[in-house]
């Protein structure tokens, strides 16, 4: 089936995900590092392999990134009509400020179209180069970005479900936010079976199966914070099992938590389990932002059952293999000094 195929003969992966019931938290990347560049659509599946519609430099480099082993996600956003400007490209950078932390750095530019890989080397490799971009730097810090992916060419979910989602963000919430809120179409950054998905940055959080009905609570954080449970795919300052626990935690302390630094760190795994360990012990740190109080958790993460999942999409008449994914359940949360 051709992932364009959005058609009424399609089993959509993330609609059959949902249903099997599949969690979506510890479904995200450990990121140090966003690299967030404006490329008009439609953009291929293997986008950061081919010379269009981005520079071969940055091609370059982010291959080098990945082959560095560096904690590093690259996007694509489509040019917007309102935000975007003629002959030139806007670039995101975020990062992770220090080892433990709220949310990211952020750093926004927009350069002439030519510049575009000098300021990605700048940025990953070259940062004694960054005073020549001064001038394009953007002063956005109070501007909250969300990304929702409408990926289609990569599998036909991301823009069944995330075109409406996207529209209905970008048309209500940022056009009444007063200039603090900017939502963008985003290439694939993974968990498509867990379409609609979307990164809210700077804070780094990761969301799926998101319903036009929670939006409001995700966007203006009021009533309770357990309603996001089942949406949340993890925050991406930290790495699965970490992500797992850090929901939990979340659930307790309510909203103040995403003000809190934090950091994780994995004290034992099952090695006998390879790529899909059967349990974890799991340590979270933690500072309020005075730093007037610290502190940690410890939990153990279990596995909790096996559930059928649709890995992609597929027409009826041509259907994706399913597989048995494990899910995971937190056992021993207890907070430590």
């Amino acid at each position: 089936m051709s992932a364009n195929n959005t058609g009424t003969n399609c089993r959509f992966c993330s609609e059959f995900a949902k249903a099997n019931g599949v969690a979506p938290i510890g479904s995200v990347g450990n990121f140090d590092q966003w690299l967030i560049i404006e490329a008009t659509p439609p953009w291929p599946v293997k986008i950061w392999m081919e010379p269009e519609p981005m520079p071969l430099s940055v091609i370059q480099l982010v291959n080098q990134m990945h082959a560095d082993k560096q904690k590093f996600r690259q996007l694509a956003i489509a040019p917007d009509r309102e935000y975007s400007h003629p002959g030139y490209t806007r670039v995101f950078f975020y990062r992770r400020p220090a080892r433990l932390f709220a949310q990211y750095e952020k750093h926004e530019f927009v350069v002439p179209e030519d510049r575009v890989g000098e300021l990605a080397i700048a940025l990953l490799k070259q940062p004694e180069k960054l005073p020549a971009f001064e001038p394009y730097r953007q002063g956005t810090d109070h501007i909250r970005e969300l990304f929702v992916c409408t990926h289609g060419n990569v599998d036909a979910a991301c823009s069944r479900f995330g075109y409406p989602i996207y529209e209905k963000l970008r048309k209500h919430y940022a056009a009444s936010s007063n200039g603090q809120l900017r939502v963008w179409r985003v290439s694939h950054f993974g968990g498509h079976q867990f379409a609609p998905t979307l990164v809210d940055l700077p804070i780094g959080h990761c969301w799926g199966y998101l319903q036009p009905e929670i939006l409001d609570l995700l966007i203006h954080r009021h009533d309770s914070v357990a309603r996001l449970y089942p949406f949340y795919r993890g925050w991406a300052g930290l790495t699965q099992f970490e992500q797992i626990v850090e929901r939990e935690i979340w659930m307790q302390v309510g909203w103040d938590w995403l003000n809190y630094s934090k950091a994780g760190q994995v004290l034992a795994i099952d090695a006998a389990g390879g790529e899909y360990p059967d349990w974890s012990e799991v340590r979270i740190e933690f500072a309020t932002p005075a730093g007037s109080k610290s502190g940690a958790y410890t939990a153990r993460v279990e596995v909790s059952g096996k559930v059928t999942t649709a890995c992609w999409s597929s027409s009826y008449e041509d259907e994706e293999p399913l597989e048995e994914v494990k899910q995971y359940q937190v056992n021993q949360l207890e907070r430590v000094a």
